[in-house]
Formats: C-alpha cells, structure tokens, sequence
C-alpha cells in the first residue's frame, strides 16, 4: 500500500479502490455517502487486504 494510494483513501475512497474491482467500489461509496469515516476505514481494509 502506497502513500499515494493511502492519501488518496483519505481524500477520495472510493477512487482508491477502484481497480479492486466494482463490488468494492460501491461498497466504499455508499459507505462514504453514509458518513466519511466508514468510507475512508473500508478504503483502507481493502487496499490493505494481502490477498488481492
């Protein structure tokens, strides 16, 4: 996981996560339009998943 990347899941999650494929994306926007905090902690557990 890059800075780049961590920094981008601060500013903007769901653009973090979008080459981890479709399903993660909307998960991580709707959870960002519940409240910015989910969104930005899903953005980080997916980008910090060793499997993918």
């Amino acid at each position: 996981m890059g800075c780049f990347r961590v920094l981008l899941s601060i500013i903007c999650p769901p653009l973090a996560v979008i080459d981890k494929g479709c399903g993660s994306m909307i998960i991580v926007f709707l959870l960002t339009l519940c409240g910015w905090v989910p969104g930005v902690i899903a953005a980080l557990i997916i980008l910090n998943n060793p499997k993918n």
